[in-house]
């Protein structure tokens, strides 16, 4: 198993590990700090209801985890993304996104990833570790007074965990967050989403955990001759593994399953892979993200044009299928989905180009 950092931060212990912590001092003080954490979302410096020498105390022994590298805001505004150092030294990212009728937080769960996905920019840099509950927990956090100190001021009620890294690869501590995101940060549970290339033994143990979050699969390719080169775990987890997966999921959860599908050029935009993905979605009543692909330095090839995006959209919306189009969010500040990385790229063959049908 993949390390985590060694070094405590202020997000990382439980109530009865903080308990510990303030052992000597009055209860109460236990629920002035876990509600001023989580509910205040402030640090113990800014709770002016514990003693100054209590706030020092726990400044100096619980330290915030995310140390601010770059900030960037997309040109309308409504996308900010920072780049965060660890106390290791690892680079992470995490994004908000502002919608009219939302706020979203996209997380990352580990720095870098090792799932080799060559057109996400994260897959391209490789692996680093795992991210703690701490590491997590606090981008929402941060990410959450953001939004709530800007004009207008705005309430985060979305996460999505598809930043950096494969959830299901760090499941304990990601379900450590969820955890912590939903009953103490007070989010619902349906309005967080786990992403996964598709790690069956993950994905089954979502489905014995009590919460009912959303589950998205990043299929990419439905048959598995080029989901093993676009998405290489395939190769460990085929396709027909990967549907009984989750159908248990459904069948436990009763809770609709996304399939992602990054679009690029000439690859996975035929017909056929239409007519492939239709049948899959049918089956399994799962709705369908369309992603035209992103750019990144170490990709060689190129999302899918828009006419083409239209017209695969209509040709599964015509199969039976529900699929939508996803619009690119903070493309030009390399948020949108598939650019996260803090570090470089680094060169990658293309995937072989097949002939649309006429």
């Amino acid at each position: 198993m993949a390390s985590t950092s060694t070094a405590p931060s202020l997000y990382d212990p439980t109530r009865e590990q903080l308990a510990e912590l303030l052992t000597g001092e009055p209860r109460y003080r236990l629920d002035q700090l876990w509600h001023g954490l989580y509910r205040e979302r402030a640090t113990p410096s800014e709770l002016t209801t514990l003693p100054r020498a209590l706030r020092d105390r726990l400044t100096e022994a619980l330290p915030l985890a995310l140390r601010p590298i770059a900030e960037s805001v997309s040109d309308d505004g409504h996308t900010i993304k920072w780049l965060w150092e660890l106390a290791d030294g690892s680079r992470i990212e995490t994004v908000l996104m502002h919608y009219p009728d939302r706020s979203t937080v996209c997380v990352s769960t580990q720095a870098g990833c090792a799932m080799g996905c060559g057109f996400c920019a994260t897959g391209q840099a490789g692996f680093e570790r795992n991210l703690g509950v701490g590491e997590i927990v606090e981008q929402v956090v941060r990410a959450a007074r953001v939004a709530a100190e800007g004009t207008p001021s705005r309430r985060v009620s979305n996460i999505v965990f598809m930043g950096m890294g494969e959830p299901l690869a760090n499941v304990d501590r990601v379900l450590g967050a969820v955890e912590r995101i939903h009953g103490d940060l007070g989010l619902s549970a349906r309005h967080l989403t786990i992403s996964t290339v598709g790690i069956i033994p993950g994905i089954r143990r979502l489905a014995a955990e009590p919460l009912p979050v959303n589950l998205a699969v990043s299929l990419h390719a439905a048959n598995d001759e080029l989901r093993d080169e676009l998405v290489p775990i395939n190769r460990r987890y085929p396709l027909t593994e990967l549907y009984a997966a989750c159908e248990e999921y459904l069948a436990v959860k009763n809770r609709r399953i996304s399939f992602e599908w990054a679009l690029i050029d000439g690859v996975n935009d035929s017909d056929r892979d239409a007519r492939e993905l239709a049948e899959a979605a049918r089956s399994l009543r799962a709705h369908i993200n369309l992603i035209p692909l992103n750019a990144t330095p170490g990709w060689p090839t190129r999302g899918t044009p828009p006419d083409r995006v239209t017209a695969f959209r209509e040709l599964l919306v015509g199969l039976g299928a529900n699929a939508t189009v996803r619009a690119n969010r903070g493309n030009e500040i390399d948020a949108a989905c598939g650019q996260l990385r803090a570090a470089n790229a680094v060169p990658v063959s293309a995937p072989r180009r097949r002939t649309l049908p006429h």
